[in-house]
């Protein structure tokens, strides 16, 4: 398909145009979108050592429903109609891009892929654990006969088996192998609701990811945490590649206070993932890093291909299109399945009210402050 111009520049654009401006505000949005995305996902990974900020505080509880609102509306309000935009542009051939809903369809199917990448990661990741689980239970059967035989009795072994891989990058805890064994009984919501958490608090230092939805460090938010950058990225590429080739300061404008808002609360809700995977220090900031940097990276490739790109091209068009349509459907899926369901049907936030409440009004204003922005950007 040829690259030619289509549509290239209306009245208001052109009346608008100041390329000079627009390059002083893209380097200011640069700046903007930085150092919101920077703190945005650095406030779990920091927070984490201070009580108030930590991933099993209410605070924290309630900030991440707050960016679960904010994704989800980006999903639906922002991206999805723009991918639709796109993909139905006059511009396009009539045959076949006006005759069937593809935005909607890649939406679904990239929903479902999400699913599906979500699952055979779960799986791999629980398998892998329950290798390394068994070889350690082994080693430290061997390591107690040998204890044994010399008449030294290791106090609190089996009691500790399968908690905390200390010296891993990554402190995983498969799903249906820890209900299997941890057999006996504990009082999950009592301590819950006491202000007792897994491996601070309570003797045991493993976490019930499943059943509390508390502080979960297992293998769910290690896929979460992955899935989840995967999609911002894919759509912040497009975000920033869309600002870096716009002439128009009236286009701009707008779109900077909109994307820093926007970076700051999606940075947050994958940091508080990164943090809840218990990822090691170097690949919390490999991850935290690639999050920060590439919608401003996109900005500077837009500036250095303004000149020969454009935007309103059937191959641009189609391109965005289909990119954003992926993007809306892997941030749906994760912000009703990993991010809001994950939380609110847990069993902390049924057995506190308050919780509950304050955590749905942030939700529920998150999604709407976003979408409002819609109206500017």
């Amino acid at each position: 398909m040829s690259n030619i111009a289509c549509g290239t520049s209306g009245e208001e654009y052109e009346t608008c145009r100041d390329e000079s401006s627009a390059l002083i505000l893209k380097l200011v949005a640069i700046s903007a979108i930085l150092i919101s995305g920077v703190c945005g996902v650095s406030i779990p990974l920091v927070g984490k050592k201070h009580r108030f900020l930590r991933t099993d505080s209410n605070l924290f509880v309630v900030a991440k429903a707050f960016a679960a609102g904010v994704i989800l509306a980006t999903g639906f309000v922002h991206i999805l109609p723009d991918a639709t935009s796109a993909l139905t542009d006059s511009c396009l051939p009539k045959f076949p891009w006006s005759k069937f809903p593809f935005s909607g369809f890649i939406a679904m199917m990239a929903a479902l892929a999400t699913l599906l990448a979500d699952f055979v990661g779960t799986q791999y990741y629980e398998r892998k654990h329950e290798k390394k689980g068994q070889s350690a239970v082994v080693n430290e059967d061997e390591s107690s006969d040998s204890l044994s035989e010399t008449g030294i009795v290791p106090v609190g072994t089996k009691g500790n088996s399968g908690n905390e891989e200390e010296g891993g990058g990554m402190h995983i805890v498969g799903m249906h192998a820890h209900a299997a064994y941890h057999t006996h009984s504990h009082d999950q919501e009592q301590g819950v609701r006491e202000g007792f958490y897994p491996g601070r608090d309570s003797p045991h230092g493993h976490s019930h990811g499943i059943d509390t939805g508390d502080d979960e460090s297992g293998v769910r938010h290690v896929v979460v945490s992955q899935v989840l950058e995967l999609g911002i990225v894919s759509h912040s590429v497009i975000i920033g590649l869309s600002l870096g080739v716009s002439h128009s300061p009236c286009t701009i404008r707008p779109l900077i206070g909109a994307l820093s808002f926007h970076q700051f609360f999606e940075g947050f809700a994958l940091g508080g993932c990164i943090s809840q995977a218990k990822f090691g220090t170097l690949q919390s900031t490999i991850m935290a890093c690639f999050f920060a940097l590439t919608t401003p990276m996109g900005i500077a490739l837009g500036i250095g291909i303004a000149s020969v790109y454009n935007a309103n091209s059937p191959r641009a068009l189609i391109i965005e299109g289909i990119l954003d349509s992926i993007s809306a459907g892997i941030l749906v899926y994760m912000a009703l399945v990993d991010l809001i369901a994950a939380d609110f049907l847990s069993k902390r936030m049924s057995s506190n009210v308050r919780l509950q409440i304050v955590s749905y009004v942030a939700l529920f204003f998150g999604a709407a402050l976003m979408s409002l922005l819609a109206v500017w950007a």
